[in-house]
């Protein structure tokens, strides 16, 4: 299977979590190990939203904290190409193609974000629609996908499974800003509709999710096409 792995900056860099960026090297391993071809999309969570302040602080424009935002999850898609080591790419990829080719080559590619105006879902969203992925997994701090926020709201309900278009019922941002923070950007959902790859939304915090969604079981939120969804009591469309 060839898939995209996007890790919420919420998951490993709100605050930065060794042990888990290590667990998340080993899980790459085992699924290279197991023949899947994977190309990653890390985020810079907490610690880029704290630049981008201080970007503001300082009189900067949207643009130039989008830069530092960049450059923060290029740092943790560092961390993790040296401690992957001959399995990743010999640099952190800077285009959608070197990443793209990193990938052909047989390597693991792993990146962060590209350039202003672009977070990293929608890099991830661009490299499932390059190199034709199979899956999209996003792993966050959350169970999967809500209703509505349930940091805030204590009766919020996870849904199951859903389609590209309700998310716009469920989303809170449907434009790109400096440090949006929302299971999946508005800018991504657009690419992914496009096509018919599958979405798997789940936590972060339990590494060992992401193999259950590879092997197709049931866990976190699954988003697809409408043409393809399963209805259900957990559906939000009816």
């Amino acid at each position: 299977m060839r898939l995209v792995l996007r890790i919420g900056g919420s998951v490993i860099a709100s605050p930065v979590d060794s042990v888990l960026i290590r667990k998340y090297v080993d899980l790459l391993k085992d699924l290279k190990g197991k023949g899947h071809e994977v190309a990653v999309v890390v985020g810079g969570g907490a610690q880029a939203r704290e630049f981008i302040e201080v970007a503001k602080h300082l009189g900067l424009d949207g643009r130039a904290q989008d830069e530092v935002a960049i450059s923060v999850s290029r740092i943790f898609a560092q961390l993790f190409l040296l401690k992957l080591g001959a399995l990743s790419c010999i640099a952190v990829p800077s285009t959608i193609g070197e990443a793209a080719k990193c990938l052909n080559d047989g390597k693991i590619a792993v990146m962060g974000g590209l350039k202003p105006g672009m977070t990293t879902d929608t890099v991830a969203a661009l490299i499932v629609e390059k190199v034709n992925a199979d899956l999209l997994i996003k792993v966050t701090d959350q169970q999967g996908i809500y209703d509505k926020d349930p940091k805030k709201y204590a009766d919020a309900i996870m849904l199951e499974r859903l389609c590209f278009e309700d998310l716009t019922h469920v989303f809170s941002e449907d434009k790109h800003k400096a440090g949006i923070h929302q299971i999946l950007d508005p800018e991504a959902v657009k690419i992914l509709k496009k096509g018919r790859v599958k979405v798997v939304v789940v936590n972060g915090f339990e590494p060992e999710n992401v193999l259950l969604a590879v092997k197709g079981e049931k866990v976190g939120t699954l988003v697809m096409t409408c043409r393809e969804r399963h209805y259900n009591n957990a559906n939000l469309c009816s």
